[in-house]
């Protein structure tokens, strides 16, 4: 069964949709306040699929704080629902599927996206994370390319 996590807040603090559906899929294996005390030091997370521009490999937690720093300035996210788990206990390894909704702020137009990532814990931190995302999901909500449909 999955819920939706709803809110207007920002992307990773501790009340914002995108933290607790990440802190509910990671449930009993990793502790913090926050989705950077999610994160080891010395984290990598890879995007695999992504959007031009984006990074593909950012190491250490402060590199992604640095990252996401000004995401509000894009994107607001209203609710993340559809949460799927599969956990591997013998490998430290967590896959979690589920989407987030949210508006452009640049255009105002709605941002519905799905994701998987594949986590992996150890000592209750996250240490390596890969993402998958639907890119055409940011190109429609962003408008690109230019004169992209309203």
């Amino acid at each position: 069964m999955s819920k939706t996590v709803s809110d207007d807040t920002p992307l990773v603090g501790a009340d914002s949709p995108f933290f607790r559906i990440i802190r509910e899929g990671l449930d009993g294996l990793v502790d913090g306040e926050d989705y950077y005390d999610l994160l080891a030091d010395d984290v990598v997370i890879e995007f695999v699929i992504t959007v031009p521009g984006y990074p593909r490999r950012v190491q250490g937690r402060q590199a992604i704080e640095d990252l996401y720093r000004d995401y509000g300035d894009y994107v607001t996210l209203h609710s993340a629902d559809n949460l799927r788990v599969h956990r591997d206990p013998v490998t430290s390894v967590v896959v979690l599927e589920y989407e987030v909704h949210g508006t452009s702020v640049r255009t105002g137009r709605p941002y519905d996206n799905r994701f998987v990532s594949v986590v992996t814990v150890k000592d209750r931190k996250v240490v390596h994370w890969r993402d998958y995302l639907d890119p055409v999901a940011v190109f429609d909500a962003q408008g690109w390319p230019q004169g992209n449909r309203a």
